[in-house]
């Protein structure tokens, strides 16, 4: 059988923003990174360029995600370089466990694109928890009476203005 010289040309064809799971084979854990794997590419679809599981052994169990960023202009004026960044997502062993799939995605949506909504994944996530944030007068309340009230109407969905997609029965 022959060997696959990996070149500079082929690990220039990997298609970003790539997301690497890299997970325990000893701990059995590909079944969970192939869900996760399975949740950002439903999510995201053709804005991530590929995700890739990566065995491993020792315990691990770590997201990373490689993004491109043009880099300067040279003295020539040839922009042609591009500078690949990698940020570690996840990591077991300092964030504590797994993460909840949400956050995986709202951590994936930070840094591809920061401006997308996440639908009903995203509904508490600016909301400060109680006793962390500020009071919330009767602005608050008023707000909170008004969001029952389009919830008892069945206007839930907040996508696009639609009132009941499918996500949302």
């Amino acid at each position: 059988m022959a060997e696959q010289q990996v070149t500079e040309s082929t690990a220039t064809t990997t298609r970003l923003p790539r997301v690497t799971i890299q997970f325990c084979t000893q701990c059995k854990w590909m079944l969970r990174a192939a869900y996760f794997a399975q949740e950002l590419l439903s999510t995201f679809s053709t804005s991530l360029g590929e995700v890739a599981l990566q065995p491993s052994t020792g315990g691990v169990f770590i997201v990373e995600i490689t993004t491109s960023s043009p880099a300067t202009t040279t003295e020539a004026g040839s922009s042609d370089q591009v500078k690949l960044l990698t940020k570690i997502l996840w990591d077991r062993k300092t964030d504590g466990g797994f993460p909840e799939t949400k956050e995986l995605k709202r951590r994936v949506r930070d840094v591809i694109d920061p401006g997308r909504g996440l639908g009903h994944v995203d509904r508490d996530y600016s909301k400060p928890k109680s006793g962390e944030g500020e009071d919330k007068g009767e602005e608050g309340v008023e707000k909170g009476k008004e969001e029952k009230k389009v919830e008892e109407e069945g206007k839930v969905c907040t996508i696009e203005g639609k009132e009941n997609c499918e996500d949302c029965q």
